[in-house]
């Protein structure tokens, strides 16, 4: 949990500050990268908000940080299908050239 707080003007205690929901990062990683890990990071992030407001703080900074995670994992994995496709695409041009 974070430890910097915001005053609840409702009630006036302290609450955490609300996460990022890495929303623009999930939409992102899904479109650019891998579409299925990127749908689990836009999942997480849509949570957030809402975990928040019903004040589940701690459910709210999770699925943040799965927000978070599954954007990286859409990332990763969309860079290295691109890199292994460029490559084997490369290896199958090498071997026509040399075959003809």
């Amino acid at each position: 949990m974070q430890n910097y707080y915001n005053e609840n003007p409702q009630n006036g205690q302290m609450r955490p500050l609300k996460p990022d929901s890495y929303l623009v990062w999930a939409i992102l990683s899904t479109v650019c990268c891998c579409l299925p890990f990127g749908i689990v990071s836009i999942v997480y992030a849509a949570k957030v908000d809402g975990l928040y407001r019903a004040g589940q703080y701690d459910e709210a900074q999770r699925a943040s940080d799965d927000a978070k995670k599954w954007a990286i994992i859409s990332a990763v994995v969309g860079l290295a299908v691109s890199v292994l496709y460029f490559i084997v695409m490369f290896g199958l041009g090498m071997l026509g050239a040399m075959a003809g």
